[in-house]
């Protein structure tokens, strides 16, 4: 129960309301209005939740005497004199605990199902294709065939944590009061907002940005990552190197493009092995080192091997999956 400068008793409302009060009790409440606005805007609150009262009271069935139990006992605790009511007074007021009962249980629910929904656990996979996605956050991420990311479907807190298998382009959103962190493994990637490409595959990390800046962190060692740059951890790996990027080979499940720049034949043919599901080999050490600078754009392997044996004048030998460059 509420009282309110002259020690107005929401019992006695009820009644008025309800048109069973007496001349005496008509003229408190008349009188109390007005005393002071804050009465009056008082009043218009309470018969707001009357009135709601008798439109809910006439579409659900609520156990009122149990609502009405609680409401007294609560009264009772509290030491608050409750003025005699006629049996129609009390039967609104088991009304309006009713609803009481009814909102704070409804807004129970809702708090608990929000709450469990915010928390599940979304987990998307790209099969046999590329598979775009928009986070909560409105980060873009681009998944490679055989990868998976996983996060909740509410970034909630002072972070937006995602776990990631296989490889992705992640455009994040902006945000300095909530990094983006990446699980790969044992190596977690943080940023604010920016570009870039996380890749887990045969016992190696490798992360390459295009912009931004990009934390990356195994154990107690960190590098700060910038355009252009890129670092490469072995799972058994301690100490974490960045190194230049040359070229962008990792964008080709994106754009089908193999941009070279400078890019040792060795690297290229890493990415052509994982892209064609073939095996090259490159027979002399010597050319594994090679640069070649040149783009590919949407290449068959045959004509990209071309452009390498014309390039380093080499010989090729192919059985099959089974090619050696020499």
């Amino acid at each position: 129960m509420s009282q309110n400068n002259m020690n107005m008793n929401d019992d006695l409302l009820v009644k008025y309301l309800a048109g069973e009060t007496d001349a005496n009790e008509s003229a408190t409440v008349e009188n109390w209005l007005k005393a002071d606005k804050n009465n009056l805007t008082y009043y218009n609150g309470f018969k707001k939740i009357w009135d709601d009262s008798l439109l809910i009271a006439s579409e659900n069935n609520v156990d009122e005497n149990a609502a009405w139990k609680r409401l007294q006992n609560r009264m009772h605790e509290k030491d608050v004199p409750v003025l005699p009511l006629k049996k129609s007074s009390q039967n609104w007021l088991r009304i309006v605990a009713s609803i009481l009962l009814i909102s704070t249980l409804g807004w129970l629910g809702y708090s608990y199902f929000e709450n469990k929904s915010a928390n599940t656990l979304i987990q998307i996979h790209a099969t046999n294709t590329t598979l775009n996605d928009t986070l909560p956050d409105g980060t873009t991420v681009t998944l490679n065939k055989n990868s998976s990311l996983s996060y909740t479907r509410k970034f909630k807190g002072d972070k937006r944590p995602v776990t990631l298998q296989g490889e992705a382009f992640f455009y994040v959103s902006p945000d300095k009061t909530k990094p983006f962190i990446i699980t790969v493994n044992d190596v977690t990637v943080q940023v604010v907002g920016t570009s870039f490409n996380v890749k887990n595959k045969n016992g190696k990390t490798t992360v390459d940005v295009e912009t931004g800046i990009v934390k990356v962190s195994k154990n107690n060692d960190q590098v700060e990552l910038k355009h252009g740059e890129k670092v490469i951890i072995a799972d058994l790996q301690l100490k974490l190197l960045k190194s230049i990027s040359k070229g962008q080979l990792y964008n080709y499940y994106r754009n089908k493009e193999l941009v070279c720049d400078q890019t040792p034949l060795q690297e290229l043919v890493e990415a052509l092995n994982e892209i064609y599901n073939v095996n090259i080999t490159i027979k002399n050490p010597v050319l594994q080192e090679k640069p070649i600078t040149t783009v590919f754009k949407d290449q068959s392997l045959d004509q990209i091997l071309e452009v390498i044996q014309e390039t380093f004048m080499i010989k090729m030998e192919r059985n099959g999956n089974q090619i050696l460059l020499e």
